[in-house]
């Protein structure tokens, strides 16, 4: 099963990837794809909407963080994706 994931890239400063990754790696494994980051101390998002998009519909589950860094940037209002197991 794939997961969208954060994984730490920063050493000082916490800066993290969004990835697709199998579930039974570590969070500093190796990765399917990059698709995108996330700066928590100024608050940038970049995401690759398309390649998430594709993860989501061949059935990844994006993790609690990651989905609210998703919603918060309304890549499901958008696109009109809604997770019944994320009502929040």
């Amino acid at each position: 099963m794939v997961k969208l994931r954060l994984k730490r890239c920063g050493r000082k400063q916490a800066i993290y990837r969004i990835v697709a990754i199998d579930v039974r790696s570590r969070r500093e494994g190796r990765d399917l794809q990059k698709v995108g980051f996330y700066d928590p101390i100024k608050k940038q998002t970049y995401s690759n909407v398309p390649a998430i998009l594709d993860f989501l519909e061949k059935g990844a589950q994006p993790t609690g963080i990651v989905y609210s860094i998703l919603r918060k940037a309304e890549l499901f209002r958008e696109f009109q994706v809604y997770f019944d197991f994320y009502e929040l």
